[in-house]
């Protein structure tokens, strides 16, 4: 694939991206294009580049993009607030549709982990996307950390939210802490995280504890009906312990149609390498999802008369 390095604006961070082309673009002609997101650490370099290497292949140029904050993108260090990432995912499509080569009626949003609650949320919010990929998420934030969690855990996680947010109206800022310190990871995610992504520019910042309030606060489900009548597509693997399996099923019952739920075979991660068989087979059930909600998208209006 082509790799084209940009950037845009969001909400007047300048974010580094790159515009990814497949090698056999057509010279004429206005082609489709995916905006894809990273989950919580919010990095260009891995997911989203990996998912574009395949994707290019099935003929989408596609945007990857570094969350603000995140590497070499403006923002505050530290600060990851999914509301704020939401708006970095509505920026994207923005960027990527005002590109004189790409068609704007064909637009899709692909998101991974947390990533998969902030496309929906920014298609909700008026993306203009003709598409929309949830894939491995969470989606009710109080409901999810509660999962992974003890019961006395989760309410001591939700005291020492409650603490920091005396903390920043008293002193005006949010405490840093470690950056799994309520996301924590299962066994073979985190041996997956330590051994592929650790080594990423940037991973493993701290962040700040208004964070965990933002999870809180998430519950993209009361929202996701209102997508419709953009097609949503749900994938997730079926033995997913660090997002549960439930939470794209509690997805899925709350979404209207047209509505597509894939089962992985596979956990959080383990099969997220860019030459394995799940990964591929995702890949390619992505593509006949985006083909067919983008030859919707881009048929003509039909006319009725009386």
């Amino acid at each position: 694939m082509i790799q084209k390095e940009t950037t845009f604006y969001s909400e007047g961070s300048r974010l580094k991206a790159t515009i990814y082309y497949p090698d056999d673009l057509p010279e004429s002609g206005q082609p489709p294009a995916l905006v894809i997101n990273s989950g919580y650490q919010g990095f260009n370099e891995f997911y989203p580049k990996m998912f574009a290497g395949r994707m290019t292949e099935r003929g989408f140029v596609c945007l990857g993009f570094d969350y603000r904050g995140m590497a070499d993108s403006e923002g505050e260090k530290g600060r990851v607030l999914i509301e704020e990432q939401a708006q970095d995912v509505r920026n994207a499509v923005t960027f990527i549709s005002s590109q004189e080569d790409i068609d704007p009626r064909r637009v899709g949003l692909i998101g991974w982990g947390m990533g998969a609650a902030n496309v929906i949320l920014a298609a909700a919010q008026g993306g203009k996307v003709a598409g929309v990929a949830s894939l491995n998420g969470f989606y009710d934030g109080a409901r999810w950390l509660k999962s992974i969690h003890t019961y006395d855990e989760f309410l001591k996680i939700v005291d020492e939210v409650e603490g920091d947010r005396v903390r920043r109206v008293q002193e005006g800022e949010s405490k840093l802490a470690d950056t799994f310190i309520h996301y924590p990871l299962d066994p073979a995610t985190d041996d997956y995280v330590q051994k592929e992504l650790a080594q990423i520019y940037g991973f493993g910042h701290p962040t700040r504890l208004q964070f965990t309030e933002s999870i809180l606060d998430l519950n993209v489900e009361k929202v996701v009906a209102g997508l419709s009548p953009t097609p949503l597509f749900i994938a997730h693997g079926e033995r997913n312990t660090l997002h549960p399996y439930a939470e794209a099923l509690a997805l899925y019952a709350s979404a209207a149609s047209p509505k597509t739920l894939y089962t992985v075979d596979g956990r959080h991660n383990d099969f997220m390498y860019s030459e394995h068989p799940e990964f591929l087979l995702l890949c390619d059930r992505l593509k006949e999802f985006f083909d067919e909600t983008f030859s919707a998208s881009a048929a003509p209006a039909r006319s009725i008369s009386a």
